[in-house]
């Protein structure tokens, strides 16, 4: 999508939990020519800084430590100027990664035209879905415990919660995409009646 002067500048925020099909989601509209930022691009920029190798133990010292030092926003401050520098190219954004609330509310005061987008899926679908990826495979117990942990530990619920549009993922990616389709077009509309 080409920016012009007239644009509305449109942030769209993927949240749901795991195996919902964000990344899915991400993926369609990047290969719609929609940019799409990824919060955790930031830890792998942080560890490059500090010429630390990616690591799981380092993402995660790097990620707490950055959220001691900015507070549970910190992922959405750092990927502010990113925003900014790609409005530049495109009047629309998606971001992944979005989790907790403090993120949400600090980005939604920054850019008024935030949306957030979750995508959905069954709770026995997604973990049949984390069962099988080829990155860090995860069993039913496991899934389940991660869920309980970003919700209490990440304070992603209320995102999720408050979302503008749900999308249910639980099966077909033609209706994903489908639906992801008409759901942009809607928030397009929206934004420009404002």
């Amino acid at each position: 999508m080409t920016n012009k002067a007239t644009d509305v500048k449109i942030v769209i925020a993927i949240v749901g939990m795991p195996g919902a099909g964000k990344s899915l989601s991400c993926e369609y509209f990047a290969n719609t020519n929609i940019p799409v930022l990824r919060f955790g691009d930031q830890t792998d920029i942080g560890l490059k800084e500090l010429n630390l190798p990616l690591t799981e133990v380092n993402e995660r010292q790097y990620r707490e430590n950055l959220r001691k030092e900015l507070g549970m926003a910190a992922y959405a401050i750092k990927i502010e100027p990113r925003i900014k520098k790609t409005f530049e190219i495109s009047s629309t954004v998606i971001l992944d990664g979005l989790y907790s609330w403090e993120e949400y509310t600090y980005l939604k005061e920054k850019f008024p035209n935030l949306f957030l987008l979750c995508i959905y899926a069954r709770p026995q679908i997604r973990y049949q879905r984390l069962s099988t990826r080829k990155i860090r495979p995860l069993i039913a117990k496991q899934a389940r415990s991660r869920d309980i942990a970003e919700i209490e530990n990440l304070n992603k619920g209320g995102p999720i919660a408050i979302a503008d549009f749900l999308i249910k993922n639980n099966k077909d990616t033609d209706k994903l995409n489908k639906k992801l389709a008409d759901t942009l077009k809607l928030i397009t509309r929206l934004s420009r009646e404002k």
